[in-house]
């Protein structure tokens, strides 16, 4: 089948994930009509997996759906019984990524509850500010980020329940263990689709991070796009009869190397894991020996991160040693990726695997054009196209709508989109209108529908797959007594794919300790978002007529700078 022939199979009239019009939050959408209502159900429905299979790897753990299911369900009557939590009510999760994560977020999902994934890079008063700003009333927190903001959570309301904590706790904060009654039931609870499920936090071009609120249909109608898009790049292969030749076929098994605080994490890896059933291998930390072990281990068949993992893996010197074959698809998404690394990855490995990207925003859980396989080989500059579920347009400054090849803002629509910023509805109608979601990303269309990425709109360094706002960065050096003047951008990085630096002025005669400004910043803000390079100076920054520092004149100095 054609991409179309394929889509339409799946999308149409009586097919198996048939899209129809529904009325949700005021306005008519297009949906699938033959997908679960809530994500309890996602979770609910492990019940039915063969009880002693191995659903999670956590390193040397392993969990069986029997004892993941038997836990979840007593984390969701602990917080009902022991901590009130109601339907509606906001739950905080800041920790690694552990098996719990995944367990605490099954149970406050099934309870009606929203699930507020905090960013495990926070600081202190960065998590301070998330709990606040969501009025969460539990926070699920490994010991490292006990020791962040535990001491005050008391005076903030907070209930604390510790994950993997030894010793003494805060007042106000429990072990999990202590307090966890085994074999309590799963409350029952109706969840409406229209109901919010998720909050999380994505950086904003001025102030605090934002909250971006997701309904149980925007998410569960995401996780299917992404299911979607699977199945039609099934059927548009052509079946070969089986030869001797072929490698070993196993069943589906993702790797986990992205925090499941990002939006890839949470919806297309670990709840496409649950969705259907499949094993979810769980890493300590990022480390490329360690996934390849693991792969090898496990057989892994799909690792999606941001592209600079995928250089990590294929580039590490242990990489021909270990076993790969089981890949079926390597990429992810985050940032752009390199037309060079599309074709490493697609000569790299002696299976099925092959090289895929996506483009989408915590706004859209993660869903967005799409390009794999063949398409990708053939355009390495493109992120791909959408389906049916999605629509995809680029506009002028003036609003009008602009035909393939011309360059312009993207602008994304589709159920998957959130409800809104929490507490933002300024923000949010600034970046919602009409139903289409304004990206500050600019771009075109092909004739095809394939999408490019040529630059972005919004002050931001993406550096491995974190935004970071220059904005926000800049806030915070000023509060330095010695800084004058201030402009954080992004310089190439060859890993990272952009670096975050800042050009500063200082007054005449003031000599700038920048070890000690970056000791100052780390108490308050994290580690990724501080500067990896200085450019100090006496003389002001560059300056347009309207007395706007000019980012890209200092950028582009340094750059030719670097180059001679």
């Amino acid at each position: 089948m054609t991409f179309e022939e394929a889509a339409a199979y799946l999308t149409g009239p009586g097919g198996p994930l048939e899209i129809v019009e529904v009325e949700a939050l005021g306005r008519t959408q297009r949906v699938f009509s033959n997908i679960p209502s809530s994500v309890r159900e996602l979770f609910v429905g492990l019940q039915n997996q063969p009880a002693d299979n191995v659903f999670l790897v956590y390193e040397d753990e392993r969990w069986t759906f029997a004892e993941f299911t038997a836990r979840m369900n007593a984390i969701a009557a602990l917080l009902v019984d022991r901590y009130g939590i109601k339907p509606g009510d906001r739950v905080a999760i800041d920790m690694r990524n552990y098996p719990e994560w995944i367990m605490a977020f099954g149970a406050i999902v099934s309870i009606g509850a929203v699930s507020v994934s905090v960013n495990a890079w926070w600081t202190g008063p960065e998590i301070e500010y998330g709990l606040i700003d969501s009025g969460a009333k539990v926070l699920f927190a490994d010991e490292e980020r006990i020791e962040r903001i535990g001491a005050q959570l008391a005076s903030l309301g907070v209930r604390g329940i510790a994950v993997r904590c030894t010793g003494d706790l805060p007042a106000g904060v429990e072990h999990l263990d202590d307090v966890l009654v085994p074999g309590a039931p799963m409350p029952e609870v109706t969840v409406d689709p229209d109901s919010d499920a998720t909050i999380l936090y994505t950086s904003g071009t001025t102030g605090h991070p934002k909250g971006a609120v997701s309904t149980n249909r925007a998410v569960l109608n995401g996780l299917f796009a992404f299911a979607c898009r699977g199945i039609v790049e099934s059927l548009r292969v052509d079946p070969k009869p089986p030869s001797e030749d072929d490698p070993p076929s196993y069943p589906a098994c993702f790797i986990l190397i992205v925090p499941l605080f990002h939006v890839t994490g949470c919806v297309p890896v670990m709840l496409g894991s649950v969705a259907l059933g499949n094993r979810l291998v769980m890493m300590h930390k990022w480390d490329p020996l360690r996934a390849l072990q693991l792969i090898e281990r496990e057989r892994v068949t799909n690792f999606v991160g941001v592209p600079t993992m995928s250089q990590d893996l294929i580039s590490h010197p242990d990489f021909e040693k270990y076993d790969t074959s089981s890949l079926k698809a390597i990429g992810g998404g985050g940032a752009p990726m390199a037309p060079e690394l599309v074709r490493k990855i697609e000569g790299s490995f002696h299976g099925s695997g092959r090289p895929q990207l996506g483009y989408g925003l915590t706004e859209t859980q993660g869903y967005g054009p799409g390009n794999t396989g063949d398409d990708y080989i053939r355009k390495p500059d493109s992120t791909g196209r959408v389906l049916p579920i999605m629509q995809v347009r680029v506009q002028d400054t003036e609003g009008n709508t602009l035909p393939a090849g011309e360059v312009g803002e993207i602008q994304l629509s589709g159920p998957m989109l959130i409800r809104g910023y929490w507490n933002r509805p300024e923000a949010t109608a600034e970046a919602i209108v009409d139903g289409w979601l304004h990206t500050g990303d600019l771009g075109y269309l092909d004739e095809e529908g394939f999408l490019y990425i040529v630059d972005r709109a919004k002050d931001m360094v993406l550096r491995g797959g974190e935004n970071v706002y220059c904005a926000e960065v800049e806030a915070q050096i000023y509060e330095y007594p010695l800084v004058h003047e201030c402009a954080v951008f992004g310089l190439p990085h060859e890993r990272l794919g952009e670096e975050v630096v800042a050009a500063i002025m200082v007054e005449p005669g003031v000599e700038l300790d920048t070890a000690a400004l970056e000791e100052f910043l780390k108490h308050r803000m994290a580690s990724f978002k501080i500067p990896t390079q200085w450019f100090v100076q006496n003389e002001p920054l560059a300056r347009g007529a309207t007395g706007k520092i000019l980012k890209r004149e200092i950028r582009d100095r340094i750059l030719a700078e670097r180059a001679q």
